[in-house]
């Protein structure tokens, strides 16, 4: 097992802590934060796919899903804010 391997092991298993704040947040603004958290580990582990296999296009799928991501925190902030707490 090289380093990017176990890199990837670890960004996994962080990535559970943001679905668990997406799951039991008790408020819209801990799902919003557990949400964030969940892309930016799932933008590290596709470039850490890409590394391990060697494949470029990687970065463009993290890059494509950072964007993503992006987007849909600020469609639930502006939804929050229109609707207010949910």
């Amino acid at each position: 097992m090289n380093f990017d391997s176990f890199a990837l092991i670890i960004v996994a298993g962080l990535s559970v802590f943001g679905l668990v704040r997406v799951l039991q947040g008790p408020t819209v603004w801990d799902r919003m934060l557990g949400f964030a958290i969940f892309s930016s580990k799932v933008i590290v582990a596709a470039v850490l796919i890409g590394m391990v296999i060697d494949r470029t296009f990687m970065i463009d799928v993290a890059l494509i899903y950072g964007v993503l991501g992006f987007i849909g925190t600020i469609m639930i902030a502006r939804f929050v804010e229109r609707r207010g707490d949910v």
